[in-house]
């Protein structure tokens, strides 16, 4: 959530920045500094009549006293014509507050200035490669073909027991989707990362801290009767570890990874697009998580964007990492890379990541700050990414790695697998 400081200060900066994000502020800040000139102008009121009050109040006293009776009966007549403009004016400020609490949540947050502008994920752009083509066999199979074959996922079992998106994993699937969550795990630890493991549901509070309340309400899955949320991402759980906290200096930098999870309703996709592992209701994800002091936060960027690329590396795969457009950003970011992998079989990218920096936009709504050396709160910068999700890491690695009659496992998680091939 922007702050009042920033939209009042600098409206003009606010309306430019978010027009890179194609979004018309203009109207919606005037609106927010008019409610603000309104609340401001109902509490100078009330402070007025509060010192009438004390003053009327210390008067009856004094005339009590003098045995004034009639002037004091006049004077708590006076008071209580006080408290009653008073407790309207309070009523009035507590609508108007409301009012701008609704439209502040409306306006997404601003892109930096590394930020390129464009409609869409065609305008998004290349910040390197990596990795080799692969070499096919003849007659190649997409992924969802080679699961069928060696009887590694099953995706009917999943629209019996559930619905379509929510495969069962088998046998050496189900091992491989095991070595990954636990070598993307071992290797963020080794990175400085401390895991935790945090709820998969949510209350809407944390929600809104994390910026997907009220953005994403249509995506997330809701339990109605506890009024809880299935988490779309470990972001959500590990990020709100930090609501409503206030961290020394020497607490810097807090580095969080974990697994859970993830649930998404995903609305409106069809297609190519979710056919296999492509796009799933249910998946599993490593997170990793940073709070930052805001002079550090875009280095701690780069070593997120570097740390994520080793781990495809690793692993073998053709990569590439984009730096995203205003128009393909989300709602709460600042900047974002997202890292895809090669799909040959399907002769198409696949996105496996996306690292953020959202500065002070999520600490603003989780009220998650800092003292600095003059021991004033500060807000503190969060920054989060995929290290990483696994479905279409996994779509790439048997299509990638599919050789005649076996799919080879990558070196590095052989010791995981506990096998060197699928066959």
């Amino acid at each position: 959530m922007l702050t009042l400081k920033l939209l009042r200060e600098s409206p003009d900066y606010v309306i430019r920045r978010l027009a890179v994000k194609n979004f018309d502020a203009a109207a919606l800040v005037q609106e927010i500094i008019g409610l603000d000139d309104q609340r401001k102008s109902l509490q100078t009121q009330n402070d007025a009549l509060l010192s009438e009050q004390k003053k009327a109040a210390a008067a009856i006293g004094e005339l009590m006293k003098a045995g004034r009776k009639e002037e004091a009966a006049a004077a708590k007549e006076q008071v209580a014509a006080l408290k009653a403009r008073s407790n309207q004016l309070l009523e009035t400020a507590d609508t108007v507050n409301a009012r701008l609490q609704e439209l502040l949540v409306l306006l997404p947050n601003i892109p930096c200035e590394q930020v390129p502008e464009g409609k869409g994920a065609e305008d998004n752009v290349v910040v390197r490669t990596g990795g080799q083509e692969p070499s096919l066999p003849q007659g190649a199979l997409p992924h969802w073909d080679l699961a069928r074959k060696y009887d590694i996922i099953d995706f009917d079992l999943g629209v019996k027991i559930t619905g379509a998106g929510f495969p069962v994993y088998k046998g050496k699937g189900a091992r491989l989707q095991r070595a990954l969550i636990n070598y993307f795990l071992d290797r963020n630890t080794a990175a400085g990362y401390k895991e935790v493991e945090p709820p998969v549901l949510v209350n809407a509070a944390s929600g809104f801290g994390t910026g997907q309340l009220p953005d994403k309400e249509g995506q997330m899955y809701f339990c109605g009767e506890d009024g809880f949320y299935l988490v779309p991402t470990a972001e959500v759980p590990v990020t709100n570890l930090f609501r409503d906290v206030i961290l020394g200096a020497d607490q810097f930098p807090q580095m969080l990874t974990a697994y859970t999870p993830c649930f998404r309703r995903e609305a409106g996709s069809y297609g190519k697009d979710v056919r296999g592992l492509n796009r799933l209701h249910q998946f599993d994800k490593v997170e990793i998580v940073r709070i930052e002091k805001p002079e550090n936060s875009y280095a701690a960027l780069e070593e997120m964007i570097a740390h994520v690329e080793s781990l495809v590396k690793e692993l073998g795969l053709r990569y590439r990492i984009l730096r995203l457009c205003g128009g393909d950003m989300s709602f709460t970011s600042a900047i974002t890379y997202d890292f895809e992998l090669w799909s040959a079989a399907q002769g198409r990218w696949l996105e496996i990541s996306s690292v953020s920096n959202f500065e002070s936009y999520q600490a603003n709504r989780l009220k998650c700050r800092y003292k600095d050396e003059n021991g004033k709160p500060q807000l503190v910068h969060t920054l989060n990414g995929s290290s990483l999700a696994l479905p279409r890491v996994v779509a790439a690695l048997l299509e990638d790695n599919q050789k005649d009659g076996y799919i080879e496992i990558p070196e590095v998680l052989r010791p995981y697998t506990g096998f060197d091939r699928i066959d």
